[in-house]
């Protein structure tokens, strides 16, 4: 069911915006190149041992070449990207500045002729954008000296991660999402590890703290293989925009996220720009709403007719 891959992509940008929490929190503590390391290669493990135990089908020899360049995209690029730009920026300029995914993936996807734009679409887009934008144009009063870099950073992470949305489907209707992003993860993990080891970044490990490995162990489990077997199930089961336009509610969690254990602040604004994302996926995502509520409701229909039939036919 479609309607399945809109909610698993809320609940994958939901959660994504306690990674951004998490990773300016070890940022002070880790390069960037370390932080992406244990994130996938942790994810990896976990998403290898569960394709293992299932026994999933693992992408073919004809996909490895594409699986491995969109694993090196959003498993190596776009971290480095990524957590770069929570050096110069806070947790929730950060999420907000990722919220221009939509508007990036529409346009790439009528660029690349994958989906065609919809006004229904656009407008719920547009409506999810405007909420983020006035979040981040309120929410100034803190910004730090530098944050433009890192806004510019994350801007270009969110090209990263379009692209991905855009060329990932076709591979994960081959495979499956776990392998897919498991394949991918790998990849990504691989790169990271081997240039933050010859960087001197894994030294760094012997320096955490208890609470910085928690950190450590959540961005791997839940950050890391949780929310993007979610995104890969959703891109398998919904368009590229559609999956794109949940990442709008990342500026919530990680707001909550940076106030609880970041001491950043935030103000009535957030709730302003929440209403306006939440009203613009859901005009974007209507049609596929009602859709399957019409289809529970002929189902149900059918399954008590069916059932009359049988009854009749015992009498």
């Amino acid at each position: 069911m479609e309607i399945l891959g809109v909610l698993a992509a809320v609940l994958s940008s939901a959660i994504g915006g306690t990674a951004i929490g998490a990773t300016r929190y070890l940022a002070g503590t880790l390069d960037p190149l370390t932080i992406g390391a244990i994130r996938f290669g942790g994810g990896f493990l976990v998403l290898l041992a569960i394709a293992v135990w299932r026994h999933d089908r693992w992408p073919s020899k004809h996909d490895w070449l594409g699986t491995a360049a969109l694993g090196l995209l959003f498993f190596g690029l776009f971290p480095v990207l990524f957590n770069v730009a929570l050096i110069y920026t806070t947790a929730s300029r950060g999420a907000l500045a990722l919220s221009t995914l939509p508007l990036l993936t529409m346009v790439a996807s009528a660029i690349l002729r994958v989906e065609r734009p919809t006004m229904r679409k656009m407008i719920g887009v547009l409506v999810a954008m405007g909420g983020v934008f006035i979040a981040l144009g309120i929410g100034t009063t803190t910004t730090p000296p530098d944050a433009w870099r890192g806004d510019t950073l994350m801007l270009a992470a969110a090209f990263c991660m379009a692209l991905y949305n855009v060329w990932s489907r076709p591979f994960i209707s081959r495979s499956g999402p776990i392998p897919f992003a498991a394949f991918g993860m790998g990849v990504g993990a691989a790169c990271l590890s081997i240039l933050s080891a010859l960087t001197g970044g894994l030294a760094q490990l012997d320096v955490l703290s208890a609470p910085q490995w928690i950190a450590s162990g959540y961005l791997a489990i839940v950050c890391g293989a949780g929310i993007f077997f979610l995104w890969a199930y959703a891109l398998g089961r919904t368009t590229p925009t559609l999956v794109a336009v949940s990442v709008a509610v990342n500026p919530v969690t990680a707001s909550i996220f940076g106030v609880v254990l970041l001491g950043e602040s935030t103000g009535a604004h957030l709730i302003i720009g929440l209403l306006a994302v939440l009203i613009g996926i859901g005009i974007a995502s209507g049609p596929i709403v009602w859709r399957s509520l019409l289809s529970r409701q002929s189902a149900s229909t059918a399954t008590k007719a069916s059932s009359g039939v049988n009854r009749s036919k015992m009498h």
